[in-house]
Formats: structure tokens, sequence, C-alpha cells
């Protein structure tokens, strides 16, 4: 999502004069102005809708999700849900800290940047590249929440973060044939739950489908498999190069998609499509 203007990075300005957490960690930071900030309204209505379509989406984050410049969609956002009379900050920066104090979100919770300031609201933004990845929207003295507090916020896929925070977060970045990191709302891994006992297992999701990695057949064992894991195979002869890779494992599939065939220092691996949706209790 593009909103036609070029915004300043201040990734590197961490050590500007700002609001500190308390651990030395600047959560906003100074920098030039942009030549053209974000021009909509900081307030606009917003509508909970079910599921997570860019509408949905988009309808729930308000000014906040008009305020990004995403490579692909909005991945994340929502809208008030507040703080009750005790918690309002005295300035917008301590509503900013509220919203990372009350959501933790999976988002960077330090190095924004005021990209609009009006008298009842600011917009901070995130920036990577020049371009806002993660927006949120502080307003003051809402209805029965007095003091500064979140309104809005929204924020672009985890792979156009930072690379150290993603890492950090545990998100596993697949990046294509010629680098470029791949949406994780595209394709995205993932261990298995620790709490399940499937730590040694894995699981990639591609569109909607999703496969699983079972060395020590724990994923097996409790039937979530279509077919079974195979660890040495040969690679099908109309398997074709994705061109994704994390790591040392490249993607091959077969026009069927039924399995992910995973080619790796090793060998080839067979992952099978799980047989129903995945959890446990």
């Amino acid at each position: 999502m593009r909103r036609g203007l070029v915004a300043v990075a201040v990734l590197a300005a961490v050590t500007a004069v700002g609001c500190d957490d308390g651990t030395g960690v600047r959560v906003v930071v100074k920098g030039a102005a942009p030549a053209t900030p974000y021009s909509g309204p900081l307030y606009v209505p917003t509508k909970a809708v079910d599921g997570s379509s860019t509408r949905s989406l988009l309808l729930a984050s308000g000014a906040a999700g008009r305020a990004l410049e995403c490579d692909g969609e909005i991945f994340d956002g929502g809208g008030p849900d507040g703080w009750s009379k005790s918690d309002g900050g005295d300035t917008p920066e301590e509503g900013l800290k509220l919203y990372f104090d009350m959501f933790q979100p999976a988002q960077p919770d330090h190095g924004y940047r005021v990209e609009r300031r009006e008298a009842d609201r600011v917009l901070y933004s995130f920036d990577v590249k020049g371009r806002t990845k993660v927006a949120v929207v502080v307003a003051k003295d809402q209805k029965d929440r007095p003091g500064w507090g979140p309104e809005t916020n929204a924020s672009c896929d985890p792979a156009e973060l930072p690379a150290t925070f993603t890492a950090a977060q545990g998100w596993e970045i697949w990046t294509d044939r010629v680098g470029r990191r791949v949406p994780v709302s595209l394709l995205s891994s993932s261990p298995g739950a620790e709490h399940c006992g499937w730590q040694s297992g894995h699981l990639l999701t591609l569109g909607e489908r999703t496969y699983l990695r079972d060395p020590e057949g724990v994923l097996g064992r409790d039937g979530l498999l279509k077919a079974p894991y195979r660890k040495d195979v040969t690679m099908p002869a109309d398997a074709r190069d994705t061109g994704y890779h994390y790591r040392g494992w490249h993607l091959w599939l077969t026009d069927d998609k039924d399995t992910a065939y995973v080619r790796t220092a090793d060998g080839v691996e067979a992952w099978p499509q799980e047989k129903h949706g995945i959890g446990c209790q």
C-alpha cells in the first residue's frame, strides 16, 4: 500500500534526544521532518470487522492504516481498545509507551518519530529506508479516558521490518531467488509448539496449505499428517524450484502441491500436508 510520499528514515538516529523507555533506548527519536508527511486526517472512524482481510484491517485501523507505506498489503491493525481513567499519559510520548505496555505488539518498541502533530492527536511512525512500516496514532482526552493513549495502530508485513528485529522475534523470513524477503503472509515457517511436545517438528505454510517436517514422528503420532514425512527422497521429475529459501532449505513443488520437497545440503526431504487444522490443547 502506498500513499505517495517519502518519509525520512531515522533508524540510525536512536541516540538523538527523545523519550527514554527506562532502559536507555529511545522510544521516540528526533530527525529531519519529512518533505511530505501523511496529509490525511488523523481521526478516521473505525469499524471492527471479523477477519483479517485488507479491507477489514483498514476499517479497524483508521488513520494509522492509511499512513502506512507498505510494499505489499497491510498486515495488522486495530482501533480504540483503551485505557482506563488512571492509565492515560501526560504527554503524547507517554501515550505511545502505553500502547506497547498494554498490547505488547510484535512490532519494534523504539525508534519512532513524530510524523504529524495536532492539538489532540499525534501520528508516530517507524520507518525503514524512509517508508512508514508501523504507524500509531495517540489521542488526548477521549471519552472516559483522560490523558494521552493509543487510538489506532497498523503495521506492514514483518518481512518489511529490519532483519535484526524479526530475527530477535523468532520470525523465519524466507527469501526469493534474488534475495528479496518473502512476506510471511505468503510464506512462513516455524518450529512446532514446545508445549505440545512438537518442537522437533517444523511447520511451513504457503498460502492456504501447511506442510510438516516430522523427523522424530511427533506429528505423525498425533494423526496430523496426510502422508508420512520422508527424510531422503528422489526429487520428482516434475518438481520445480520455487526460488524460495531459508538458510539451507530450498523449496520445490510439484503441480499438485500435495507435498513440499525441501532440498538441503544432505539431500531432499518430503514434507507432507497437514490432515486438518493443526493445534493442541
